[in-house]
């Protein structure tokens, strides 16, 4: 196999706020039967990448356990599958994971073992479709130490929350901003890498002798006019969820036939751990417009443009419009929700309303 590949999901995020403080970011619900990291997983199966590790942290009995099986994303194999990298008191290290290079640093004994020629190194929390040989090849064709996988935002865009970067004609990274407050670039990083490994070896391992931590800020721009680093553009979907309203519209999208059909319904398709619930149960008054309903849900009441999570039940006359409604929810007769996102397992009373907004989705967790 061409490569292995590293996803870096241990990281914690505040501008995810409540929603974060019971999964990791990776862990995070999507499209009413998926988690984040499936899309990046399932990218890598669909490429044929036969060795990925998972790299975890914070808070990740859910993703844990989302990854308990690795068969529902064809790593059940004897050789390579999917490893999940924690991090491990030793002799030589009692720390935490302090960055994405420190992370990938204490793990070079699973680099040292592997014989790929090439890593791809991917965040959990983007939603995307991606063959990374494509990549590979691109990497390939112009002899690059290190290819970013980039996407262009149109002018105008707010790209204050991502790297921003210049390249020239050809492709090669001439400067980098990371999260600047203003920048005249538009074209933004994705944090997906391609490089060899036994040249990601090297650099860890000065890394750890310099005590460096993070990979962009120590690794990436401290090489990027010394190495040929090179920019391979992403013309499909892509975005991250690395805020509240970012998660919220990346939710939405799914409501959208064309967003639907690239993820769902056009080959390769992305994968996620089956739970055996029953299909969703439409009461007499149910009625349901623009949405996607998970199975497990009974529905009494009134669902506009939202997206039911598995196992929720909707009482009678209950309105819900433009929310996101959690595995394990309930929602009692006369609720009124719009804007919302209801965290797993909350139980909303007979008759409360709770409005949010577009711009600012009103999280409820109690």
């Amino acid at each position: 196999m061409k490569a292995l590949g590293m996803i870096l999901a241990g990281g914690n995020n505040r501008r995810m706020r409540e929603l974060s403080s019971r999964r990791a970011i990776a862990a995070m619900p999507m499209a009413g039967s998926f988690r984040a990291v499936d899309f990046t997983l399932s990218n890598m199966s669909n490429s044929g990448i036969g060795t990925v590790a998972v790299i975890t942290q914070y808070s990740s009995r859910s993703l844990d356990e989302h990854l308990s099986s690795s068969k529902w994303w064809d790593f059940g194999r004897k050789q390579g599958g999917l490893y999940l990298l924690n991090p491990t008191i030793t002799p030589e290290n009692n720390d935490w994971y302090r960055g994405t290079a420190d992370a990938i640093s204490q793990n070079l004994n699973f680099l040292y073992k592997r014989h790929e020629p090439y890593v791809v190194i991917a965040p959990g929390d983007g939603i995307y479709k991606l063959d990374y040989n494509d990549v590979i090849d691109f990497h390939s064709d112009n002899d690059a130490d290190i290819t970013v996988v980039c996407k262009d935002f149109p002018e105008g865009a707010d790209v204050s929350r991502f790297g921003v970067l210049q390249t020239d004609e050809k492709g090669r990274i001439l400067e980098w901003e990371e999260k600047p407050v203003a920048s005249p670039f538009r074209t933004v990083s994705t944090g997906i890498y391609v490089i060899r490994r036994r040249l990601l070896i090297s650099l860890m391992e000065q890394c750890r002798e310099m005590e460096w931590t993070d990979l962009v800020r120590d690794v990436i721009m401290r090489q990027k006019n010394v190495m040929n680093i090179m920019a391979y553009r992403l013309d499909s979907y892509w975005t991250n969820i690395s805020t509240v309203k970012a998660y919220y519209d990346a939710n939405m999208d799914f409501l959208k036939d064309d967003v639907r059909k690239h993820f769902f319904h056009e080959y390769p398709a992305i994968q996620t751990k089956v739970d055996d619930y029953a299909p969703a149960k439409y009461n007499t008054g149910a009625e349901v417009k623009g949405s996607l309903i998970a199975n497990g849900v009974i529905l009494n009441g009134e669902v506009t443009d939202s997206i039911l999570f598995r196992k929720v039940f909707v009482g009678n006359g209950a309105v819900i419009r433009n929310s996101l409604i959690f595995k394990d929810s309930y929602v009692s007769d006369g609720a009124v929700l719009e804007y919302c996102i209801v965290e797993a397992g909350v139980t909303i009373p007979a008759g409360a309303v709770h409005k949010g907004t577009p711009e600012k989705p009103l999280i409820i967790t109690e």
